[in-house]
């Protein structure tokens, strides 16, 4: 029986991804590590930004700028008025909020991203409370670590928890974790989502596989 629904954030709740990591190639690649949006979903979605600049620094052979995570949040937060939800993620809380089922968040993303992207979306006030970033934790995605916390947090056992995701990064964590994960793939080759319990194409399907979970 679910305890708990565990969203993602980016691609999932916000549509955020195109904008994020057409913002991180066009940056790194400034930077002298050309780079293209493919590549960039291919390397660092569902990903920390600390974990894309040690990536990032052992291809490229020496330290990327210093400013470089301030001008991409810049851009990002920039993108961020014109950022829309998920279609049809609304109707899927709606729906947990009536059956009772509790849900929250857990991100890659830093508390300031997470933050300003559900408040552009208008779903700040549905997660308050109930929000988990990579920043909380020593380890991120793909290990268990944000996942375990955010369980632990509100009190509900992993085995209790699905985790709704659109990453590679983030189903190896839930995987790991040892909770149920469902693979969205909205924008995610599905062959690379392989690994997770079910995978769904469209956010209008997930109410219903989450009643038959």
């Amino acid at each position: 029986m679910i305890g708990m629904v565990i969203f993602d954030n980016d691609g999932v709740l916000v549509d955020s991804e195109r904008l994020a990591n057409g913002i991180l190639a066009e940056l790194l690649t400034e930077a002298g590590l050309p780079y293209t949006f493919e590549e960039t979903v291919r390397d660092f979605m569902g990903g920390s930004m600390a974990s894309m600049r040690r990536h990032a620094e052992a291809r490229l052979g020496r330290a990327l700028p210093a400013d470089l995570e301030d001008r991409y949040h810049q851009r990002l937060f920039d993108g961020f008025a014109h950022l829309q939800a998920i279609d049809g993620v609304e109707g899927v809380l709606d729906h947990l909020d009536a059956e009772g089922i509790t849900y929250c968040l857990a991100s890659s993303g830093t508390h300031r991203r997470i933050r300003t992207a559900l408040t552009a979306v208008g779903f700040l006030d549905r997660f308050e409370g109930r929000i988990f970033s990579a920043e909380d934790v020593a380890h991120g995605k793909p290990a268990p670590d944000l996942f375990l916390h955010a369980a632990a947090t509100m009190g509900v056992k992993p085995a209790g928890c699905l985790v709704i995701e659109d990453s590679p990064l983030g189903v190896a964590a839930a995987v790991a974790a040892e909770m149920e994960v469902f693979g969205y793939a909205g924008m995610t080759d599905p062959a690379k989502l392989s690994d997770a319990d079910k995978i769904f194409h469209h956010m209008g399907a997930l109410a219903e596989l989450i009643d038959r979970a």
